[in-house]
């Protein structure tokens, strides 16, 4: 190994890019460069002006074709198209709403129900250790639609963490989507 390759950052033995040798002036920082993730920020799943806010067509589809688990009076859970790992929900409200402080206390409440609810269901069905739950505000902050509200329920597994998203730019799913949603609907309280 030359001294040049002992300076080049890495991570876990990935060779990182170092910012210098560029135009700009070096910053420290070392980049892993990931131009998938274009693919999906481009994707048809950001609402686009003229096109129906997915969340709220997809209510209107029978639950199997549009990966709904339940329903509820003011809001839905969904499984996410795009998932962070398998068993990934979102809970919509029904109103076009893009903000969480734009909901009504009565949307609020049933968004936190639902949630609750679809953390019992997926430790039962799923079996997992735990959840990332959150809302991303406004496309600056990463919701991809912006538009209509929706909070985040990501199951997570003690022996499922590793860096294979990062490093290999690869998410096993070892479930297809209908599945998981005939199983976590079936184990959803009535």
């Amino acid at each position: 190994m030359t001294q040049r390759d002992a300076e080049k950052p890495s991570l876990d033995g990935v060779e990182a890019e170092p910012a210098s040798g560029f135009a700009a002036a070096p910053d420290g920082y070392a980049r892993l460069w990931t131009p998938h993730r274009m693919a999906y920020i481009q994707s048809h799943h950001v609402q686009e002006s003229d096109d129906e806010c997915p969340f709220c067509r997809v209510p209107r589809e029978t639950d199997e074709e549009a990966l709904i688990v339940a329903r509820g009076e003011r809001a839905f859970v969904v499984l996410n198209l795009y998932p962070y790992n398998t068993g990934h929900l979102l809970v919509c409200p029904y109103r076009h709403v893009g903000l969480y402080d734009e909901a009504t206390e009565a949307e609020a409440a049933e968004i936190a129900a639902l949630t609750q609810t679809a953390m019992r269901v997926l430790r039962a069905t799923m079996r997992c250790d735990g959840f990332n739950i959150g809302m991303n505000q406004g496309r600056l902050a990463g919701a991809g639609i912006a538009e209509h509200l929706h909070q985040h329920v990501v199951p997570r597994w003690s022996a499922d963490a590793n860096f294979m998203p990062i490093v290999a730019g690869t998410k096993a799913m070892p479930r297809l989507l209908g599945e998981v949603r005939a199983e976590i609907a079936a184990a959803w309280p009535r």
